[in-house]
């Protein structure tokens, strides 16, 4: 709960690419003009300084956890608050980075998470994740409206807000949909704007780390005056930031090569773990310039300019894995962008003017744009063991045919059969990724006052439209082209080098390419197996809105607070792509256009009953209770409601309760998505468990329903009195969930198939030779989830020795996350530092957040310490190294599934100058602790390698500095 101060009147409240930047700066101009229009039509900012502040200035108590605004009340749905000065004080590069350091939010969407996602849409997003429920069950607002989101599947990137006019951000931990509609299943994150800023105010940041990269910038700048005796208002406000990224993770001093696999010498009776995972292991199967993994050559392989040279398989080789020998040579997880390049760039205007004593008009149009950029991992192909006669190279293997004209000639003669090639391609080098997102929103509303049935009321109705841009390609192989390039042969006429397929299609195009050897392609080969796989999509928005709140009659309490409303919600997404990633023809990416639309009509009814006030063991006794009726289009109706107690005894106490039944809804995605590949590694049980890369193709289905949730909180707050200044919450939460929508991985769908649910087996796809190219998925309502916890907060705040100390305390122990899709054994997260299969389950059982501050003018000093307790891997993982139990399915045994917590030490100054000036510095992980090594074994796809920077700190110590100005 935050109270803010109102002044004046007491008021309510071509080529795809080009066609995307062309609509892009479209929108920029409309935006443009728009703030232009109201910018000449009112006195510079500079008059704004002489403007008198109304002496009746009213004071609000505004609560995310509900709509209901009321003098002194507090709702029964935890609500944490970070202010403008912790907001400062940060100086964050990116006001999600300090969010997500908040112990109730874990597993959030960050850039650095999804550096390996070329497919999944996700580069460069920043999203919020309470609970690691789901980024998709956690509902963003903007001043208390909906957000549009920004991905297919339903999440918001925080890069697009208006960032430096943001004044604070509400956490509503809890279940809020009947308040605020689908997706608020484990809360609600509200930036709440300055809108009624005058003046003007700028700033000025850079940042690096203590290795020199991870460059960045950011530059504000807001402005706001009242008009019209000051019946107007206008602001508008700009912001551009930069960051450079980190090009190689192995460049790190602390990367180890961990890599997780099955031991080799593992029996079910030998008594030694099934699993390994060891450091200092590296690819037994591929080499940067490609490694014979067949017949008499197996262990030869390519270097510097083609040069033959055997390979050193080290210790322990267990299929794609080893340890020990040529491991840095043949780790390629050591090329993949630590942190990617990211630009962003945003506009921001609001002008409102009283057109009547009790009539207020407002608009608002927004426009932002991100691009980021990252280098994934190389474009690999794994070498197989054995050749099958007459075989030739796929999109999963390489087969080099002894007539090929790039054999070394020291070798040549030894070749007399076809033999299987692994390689990470170097010389194509990286997966190159770019995704350019841009984001309008208009907003044009009407708010006012009006007496009805002898009461006051206050009534708001607006109008809103949101237009996402997401462009997104890849630099990639083209795999029927690649296939025919390394596929060379001598013409039996000329002599010369040339693709056997031009021998019999002269005017095919076909480049040859050497693949064997490193520095040895040329450059026009390159360019022919090479092309753009890319995707574009259209997110719309349209929203219609509108509330009355008033206090109708009065218990014997005090009066009832009503809060009631409509809104009508139309989302739609069109898109385009290249024609080759129709047909699946690269190596990754293969963007498909999805098309949809769903509209949504809601109604809801909210409620605030005192039951008793000034009464001995009853300070206070408020019902708040809530309910929305939902019509969607898709699934048809559903109803969500909340019904909560606040009870204080004495002024010094308060508990409360809360019961709620929420929803989420299909996104997008999974409504309409159009068969989505994305490239995953699997174990195929029917090949001898050989490990496979092969195309995840995900589809939407329109027959899913809502996610059902049932949420429960207690909690008890303290203020007492004896101790001014300090206040404390303790909150239980206990969220379960029901026909919770979720897709059955490749890797799983594989295993039931050979289980005998042969339901599955119609949606995998082989090749001629048995192998697995492709497997068809879709989200299904077959899920429950469940999520237990208990959440801390302490602050305290006291003049010491002519200045003020602050303290704040926030902590969450998690108890379950538990996910049972009815195919695979339920699994519960908590503890999990590591993984659960392919997914990112980051969830350790303690999380916190601690600070303490100084204020003396002018300087303000503060010291932050973020941390999390140790966990391992995997919580379904048995460790042991010696006499350990037979290894099942679903309690696999590990020689080490232990990952250490870390404690992190942040600090910040900030001095003030004259002239409302201020300087910073601030130092994150001052101690420059390395994150732990993450073993990741061959699970490549969409899953980064080595690392965990969901919870992590991997950049290492960081600076930033800058200055403020407000006038």
């Amino acid at each position: 709960m935050k109270t803010i101060n109102y002044q004046g009147r007491k008021r309510g409240m071509m080529k795809p690419s080009e066609k995307g930047r062309k609509s892009d700066n479209l929108g920029l101009r409309y935006t443009a003009s728009l703030l232009a229009m109201v910018t000449v039509a009112v006195p510079s900012v500079a008059a704004a300084q002489d403007t008198t502040t109304n002496d009746n200035t009213v004071s609000e108590i505004v609560v995310t956890g509900t709509r209901v605004i009321r003098d002194g009340y507090q709702a029964p749905t935890p609500t944490s608050v970070i202010g403008a000065q912790e907001l400062t004080a940060k100086a964050a590069a990116n006001i999600a980075d300090f969010v997500n350091e908040l112990p109730s939010l874990s597993g959030s969407t960050s850039p650095r998470a999804n550096v390996g996602s070329l497919s999944g849409g996700l580069i460069g997003v920043n999203a919020l994740n309470l609970r690691n429920i789901g980024a998709n069950r956690t509902l963003v607002l903007l001043d208390g409206q909906r957000v549009a989101a920004s991905t297919l599947t339903g999440l918001v990137d925080i890069n697009t807000l208006p960032q430096a006019l943001v004044k604070r951000v509400d956490i509503v931990t809890g279940g809020a949909s009947a308040d605020w509609g689908s997706d608020a299943v484990s809360g609600v994150v509200n930036f709440v704007l300055d809108k009624d800023f005058t003046g003007l105010k700028g700033s000025i940041q850079g940042g690096v780390t203590t290795y020199g990269d991870d460059r960045n910038f950011n530059i504000s700048l807001s402005a706001g005056t009242r008009f019209a005796d000051g019946r107007g208002h206008v602001m508008i406000s700009g912001e551009i930031a930069h960051n450079a990224g980190i090009k190689s993770i192995g460049d790190r001093k602390w990367f180890n090569s961990s890599k997780l696999f099955i031991n080799p010498a593992y029996t079910p009776t030998n008594g030694q773990p099934q699993l390994l995972n060891l450091p200092g292991a590296g690819f037994a199967t591929a080499t940067p310039g490609g490694l014979i993994t067949s017949g008499p050559l197996r262990g030869t392989y390519f270097g510097q300019g083609g040069t033959p040279t055997q390979f050193n398989y080290g210790s322990i080789v267990s299929g794609n894995i080893m340890v020990g020998g040529d491991y840095l040579y043949a780790d390629f997880a050591r090329s993949g962008d630590l942190d990617p390049k990211l630009n962003r760039q945003s506009l921001f205007g609001r002008t409102s003017y009283e057109l009547t004593e009790n009539v207020t008009i407002y608009g608002q149009a927004s426009y932002s744009r991100a691009t980021s950029r990252v280098a994934s991992l190389n474009q690999f192909n794994f070498g197989a063991a054995t050749v099958a006669a007459g075989a030739t190279s796929t999109a999963s293997s390489i087969i080099i045919q002894p007539d090929n004209a790039f054999i070394p000639a020291s070798i040549a003669p030894r070749v007399t059969t076809a033999f299987a090639l692994g390689t990470f391609n170097q010389d194509l080098g990286p997966a190159i990724a770019t995704t350019r997102r841009s984001s309008q929103r208009y907003v044009l509303g009407l708010q006012g006052d009006l007496t009805a049935l002898g009461k006051e009321w206050q009534w708001d109705a607006y109008a809103q439209r949101s237009v996402n841009n997401v462009y997104t390609d890849g630099l990639l192989t083209i795999t029927s082209r690649f296939n025919q390039a390394i596929d060379a042969v001598r013409n039996p006429t000329t002599g010369a080098i040339v693709c056997r397929s031009t021998l019999t299609n002269p005017t095919n195009g076909c480049v040859p390419y050497n693949i064997m050897g490193t520095g040895v392609a040329s450059e026009a080969a390159r360019n022919y197996v090479l092309g753009t796989s890319w995707g574009r999509s259209k997110l719309k928005q349209d929203v219609f809105a509108g509330t009355l709140r008033g206090e109708p009659f009065s218990t014997w309490a005090g009066p009832v607070s009503l809060v009631t409303g409509i809104e009508h919600r139309r989302e739609r997404v069109s898109g385009s792509n290249d024609p080759l990633s129709t047909t699946r023809s690269f190596f990754a990416g293969n963007f498909l256009a999805s098309f949809g639309s769903y509209h949504v009509t809601e109604g809801f009814l909210e409620t605030v009953v005192p039951l008793a006030k000034d009464l001995p063991f009853a300070e206070s006794l408020d019902f708040n209770g809530a309910v929305r009726a939902t019509d969607y289009s898709t699934s048809g109706y559903v109803t969500t409601w909340k019904a909560g107690l606040t009870w204080a005894p004495v002024s010094d106490i308060t508990f409360r309760v809360t019961r709620s039944r929420d929803i989420r809804a299909p996104n997008l995605a999974e409504l309409f998505q159009s068969g989505q590949s994305s490239t995953t590694s699997i174990v195929d049980p029917f090949r001898g468990n050989a490990a496979t890369t092969v195309f995840q193709v995900t589809s939407g289905s329109t027959t899913l329903k809502p996610e059902k949730a049932d949420s429960l909180g207690l909690g008890v707050v303290l203020k007492p009195s004896f101790i001014p200044g300090f206040a404390a919450s303790v909150d239980y939460y206990n969220i379960k969930i029901e026909d919770a929508i979720q897709t059955v991985t490749a890797a799983a769908l594989v295993n039931q198939c050979f289980l005998g649910n042969t339901q599955f087996c119609s949606q995998i796809t082989r090749n001629t030779a048995g192998v697995i190219t492709s497997v068809a998925v879709k989200p299904v309502n077959v899920a429950r989830q469940k999520s237990r916890g208990i959440d801390f907060e302490a602050s305290y705040r006291r003049p010491v020795a002519g200045g003020d100390v602050r303290l704040r305390v926030l902590a969450t122990r998690f108890i379950e996350n538990t996910t049972n899709d009815g195919i695979t054994p339920a699994v519960d997260t908590v503890g999990t530092n590591g993984t659960n299969g392919t997914a990112r389950n980051t969830l350790p059982k303690w999380r916190y957040l601690a600070s303490i501050g100084y204020d003396y003018d002018p300087v303000s000093i503060s010291l932050t310490g973020r941390g999390f307790s140790s966990g391992v891997y995997n919580t379904t993982y048995v460790e042991c190294t010696s006499g350990c139990p037979t290894s099942t399915a679903a309690n696999m045994t590990i020689n080490n599934n232990r990952l250490p917590g870390a404690l992190y030490f942040d600090t910040n100054v900030t001095v003030k100058l004259p002239h409302d000036i201020e300087v910073f510095l601030a130092v994150d992980n001052i101690a420059n602790k390395d994150p732990a090594q993450m073993a990741f074994g061959t699970g490549i796809g969409s899953a980064p390698l080595s690392i965990n920077p969901l919870l992590y700190d991997v950049l290492g110590r960081t600076f930033r500095a800058g200055a403020r100005f407000k006038l």
